[in-house]
């Protein structure tokens, strides 16, 4: 990833997005030849020159101050994710963070809570969306990732490049939507992770939707939300979703779905689970992947 243009096409579709009313500006009466925030504004908005921002907008201003990021920052209204990523893109990384090399083995301890949840989905995603693992009802309700090679076991690769997937997720544009904003984060974050790079690789040339969302430079963290399945054999499915960080480990997230206590949707996964259980293993074992 290019950071100078990813950084330009970053902050021109955040301004773009703020209009000066929004950002508490009298119209001066010049014509606009883009939309939301010109330049100078938010300079000025921000407390620094038009010359500056500019050059930082362009890639050409080195490593800003804090106080200068934080000003951007409220200036373009940004939210924690999107404050994450422009720190991301700003401050020059540091290889041990940003380039990772050894491959992701899932704790002991969070396989064993993944173990502990057999009445609900639940798997452990690793960098740029791997499924690390899954229990068998995650297995279930969205595919069998055990039965992929490992190098396929993506949560992005399964909703953008899966045709089951359109008829199984509900809300599917949002969700694969959401999907691609969570691999703009990761992008931000590991520039030069080369699998992340072939990822976006395949993506921009075997789905169709992926280059608009990508273009978009939109970022998302994953923490929590509704989902709603179709099961083939089952029917509707309506999840609250819950993601959680381990301590100590930022590239992994254990992800439960969640179902009303009674609610048809809990008896679904009961009747889900009983005609489908497996044998003893339960969960996916975890592999390493880089």
């Amino acid at each position: 990833m290019d950071r100078s243009s990813e950084l330009a096409g970053f902050l021109r579709s955040r301004r773009a997005r703020i209009t000066p009313d929004r950002a508490g500006l009298a119209e001066d009466g010049r014509a606009r030849r883009v939309p939301g925030l010109r330049r100078d504004e938010v300079a000025r908005l921000a407390g620094v020159s038009t010359e500056y921002y500019t050059r930082l907008e362009q890639g050409r201003a080195g490593t800003p101050s804090p106080e200068v990021v934080e000003a951007i920052a409220r200036t373009l209204q940004l939210d924690p994710a999107e404050r994450e990523h422009l720190t991301d893109l700003l401050v020059r990384p540091t290889p041990a963070r940003r380039t990772p090399s050894a491959p992701q083995r899932v704790r002991p301890g969070l396989y064993l809570m993944l173990q502990t949840l057999e009445h609900v989905p639940a798997f452990i995603l690793g960098r740029r969306t791997d499924v690390l693992a899954a229990n068998h009802l995650a297995r279930e309700v969205l595919t069998d990732f055990d039965a992929l090679p490992v190098p396929q076991r993506n949560l992005a690769r399964y909703y953008l490049l899966d045709p089951d997937a359109r008829d199984r997720v509900g809300d599917w544009a949002q969700i694969a939507a959401e999907t691609v904003a969570m691999l703009r984060l990761e992008a931000g974050r590991h520039p030069h992770d080369r699998r992340l790079a072939d990822l976006v690789g395949e993506l921009t040339l075997r789905s169709p939707e992926f280059t608009t969302w990508w273009n978009d430079h939109r970022v998302l963290r994953r923490t929590h939300g509704t989902k709603h399945y179709h099961h083939p054999v089952v029917g509707d499915l309506h999840f609250a979703y819950e993601s959680f960080q381990p301590s100590g480990d930022p590239d992994q997230i254990l992800c439960v779905y969640n179902a009303e206590p009674g609610s048809a949707t809990a008896e679904a996964l009961r009747l889900l689970s009983s005609w489908t259980a497996p044998g003893p293993r339960t969960p996916s074992q975890p592999a390493d992947t880089q």
